[in-house]
């Protein structure tokens, strides 16, 4: 059975925003055409479903790095803000949305709040978790990672080089216009003076 972090992400993310999109509780509110993600982003997004997009990349950061909460999320899919003629910086991304998430996704339950050795956030439920690896399997099954590297191919023998042919250098011919230099270079006769 593959784990989450072997597969391709991109797919992975297709596969569970497919699953999430046939969840009853999650839904992307009225407001959610018009808002930005964040503070940092000049304009909303132009995917209809970005929502469940969005959904999807949580379920999967939370099943990663478990116990987590709306703040580390936040900082998470922040971005850099641009300040016009003021060097950039770093700005946080919207909580209302991410807390809309994870209220949905628990309403859902594929997560549960819980403390682990002290901290204290959001972690995947084993309803969650399952749906994640059977997605993961999936995917492992229909073809290989395409960031994977192929198998060592076997080294040919190696043949002895051949040495390319070098030609001899072929004599110049006398070019005209050396002949014209050379009779150019003849002393001209001297004048004698007029007395």
């Amino acid at each position: 059975m593959a784990q989450v972090q072997e597969v391709n992400t991109a797919q992975l993310l297709e596969l569970i925003k497919g699953e999430l999109k046939k969840t009853e509780s999650i839904k992307a509110p009225v407001w959610a055409k018009f808002v930005k993600t964040g503070a940092g982003r000049d304009r909303p997004p132009v995917e209809l479903d970005w929502w469940h997009t969005r959904a999807s990349s949580i379920l999967r950061w939370v099943y990663l790095r478990g116990p987590v909460g709306v703040n580390k999320l936040r900082v998470k899919y922040g971005n850099r803000a641009n300040m016009g003629m003021a060097p950039e910086r770093f700005v946080k991304s919207s909580g209302n949305i991410i807390r809309k998430i994870l209220q949905q996704l628990e309403k859902a339950e594929l997560i549960k709040q819980d403390t682990i050795k002290g901290h204290k956030g959001r972690v995947v439920t084993t309803k969650g978790k399952s749906m994640l690896d059977k997605l993961s399997t999936t995917i492992s099954k229909l073809k290989p990672r395409v960031d994977a590297q192929p198998a060592p191919k076997e080294k040919p023998v190696d043949k002895p080089k051949e040495k390319p042919k070098v030609e001899a250098p072929k004599k110049p011919a006398d070019k005209p216009k050396e002949k014209k230099k050379e009779e150019s270079k003849k002393p001209e006769p001297k004048q004698e003076p007029k007395k």
